[in-house]
């Protein structure tokens, strides 16, 4: 499965950490969109990811410009609390790249918007509920995906 996951401008190290672990155990490729707000030598990121960081492919963007520009025609899935339409409802496709936002704001507006984006997912949740863990959410759309292609690799 060639899936890839972005995490925007990501706040939290043991998320990040989280990530590497899961796209390590999946397979996928974690973009990250500076800025972060921590140092990747942090240790709440280094035990988060445990001993998986050698496993994982995870790639450092220094802007949305220069992320948009390593991904070239691919299609981008932006997840977010701001739209009806759910996550489960997508045919995933190889070669898709699946968007979340910072922590404590998720994706900005242009982001959203940019024309890279070709749609907008939620994950379901009951209602007044914030927003899911920025990890969980990655997890859960990553496994939908991975599922659509009968876990290919596994």
């Amino acid at each position: 499965m060639n899936i890839d996951i972005v995490f925007h401008t990501p706040e939290i190290p043991g998320n990040t950490g989280n990530a590497i672990r899961l796209a390590a155990v999946t397979g996928v490729h974690l973009h990250l969109v500076e800025p972060l707000g921590f140092d990747l030598s942090d240790a709440k990121l280094r035990r988060a990811g445990l001993d998986y960081h050698d496993l994982a492919h995870v790639t450092v963007h220094r802007s949305i410009d220069e992320l948009w520009g390593h991904l070239g025609e691919r299609r981008v899935i932006a997840f977010s609390t701001h739209t009806d339409d759910s996550f489960a409802e997508v045919d995933y496709q190889d070669g898709d790249v699946l968007l979340f936002g910072r922590e404590s704001t998720g994706l900005p507006d242009e982001v959203i918007n940019d024309e890279h984006v070709d749609m907008a997912v939620r994950i379901p949740m009951l209602p007044a509920r914030r927003s899911l863990n920025l990890a969980n959410s990655a997890s859960i759309a990553i496994y939908e995906a991975w599922r659509q292609h009968g876990y290919a690799g596994a």
